[in-house]
């Protein structure tokens, strides 16, 4: 759909220097996504790989985030392959509800209630980012923090159009379960795709 050099937002990464790459296509359909034009692949012309990966190695940054839609839904084997051959870390944003492919060095895996994430999918990640729309979001945040890998970071962060009201309890809710990280979009604060 689209690439972009920027700051990642959010998550583990926040703040470094990152090469977007957004796929389209996606099956889940978040009510609060704010990507809706990444949903219909066929409105998105196919870009080959050896010109995707020459137009992120044009930006002195190195690390490349694969994003949608729905990432998964493609085979990322070649994709991540060449990224890495040019020296690219390789990260993914992913609701894991298709199967897995890619050669990752870091999986952000977002559970999405519309369409679960698969078992190969929740194993493989090394971030769990659980977005808070209401308050039955937490105990849904439990249920996947309670089946990923040891040592997975765990990062509740609000739904956007409605930070306002979640956010006061999403820090309760922190300061009495600090095994979760708070996680911001500070790419909408700072005005930066």
């Amino acid at each position: 759909m689209e690439s972009f050099y920027t700051l990642q937002g959010e998550g583990y990464h926040q703040g470094r220097a990152a090469y977007f790459i957004r796929l389209g296509g996606c099956d889940v359909g978040c009510v609060w996504c704010d990507v809706k034009d990444s949903w219909d692949a066929d409105k998105h012309p196919q870009v080959p790989i050896d010109q995707i990966v020459a137009e992120a190695a044009a930006f002195p940054g190195r690390l490349a985030v694969i994003t949608g839609g729905e990432p998964l839904l493609h085979q990322l084997d070649e994709l991540t392959l060449a990224l890495k051959a040019a020296g690219f870390e390789t990260n993914i944003e992913t609701s894991g509800s298709s199967p897995m492919s890619g050669h990752w060095d870091w999986v952000c895996l977002s559970p999405k209630k519309f369409k679960f994430p698969l078992p190969e999918v929740v194993a493989a990640a090394d971030e769990l980012k659980v977005v808070i729309f209401n308050k039955s979001d937490f105990s849904w945040a439990e249920q996947y923090a309670s089946q990923v890998k040891p040592g997975c970071k765990l990062y509740l962060q609000p739904e956007w159009d409605k930070k306002d009201q979640v956010m006061p309890l999403i820090i309760d809710y922190i300061k009495n379960h600090p095994k979760w990280t708070l996680s911001i979009q500070s790419h909408k604060y700072i005005n930066v795709p």
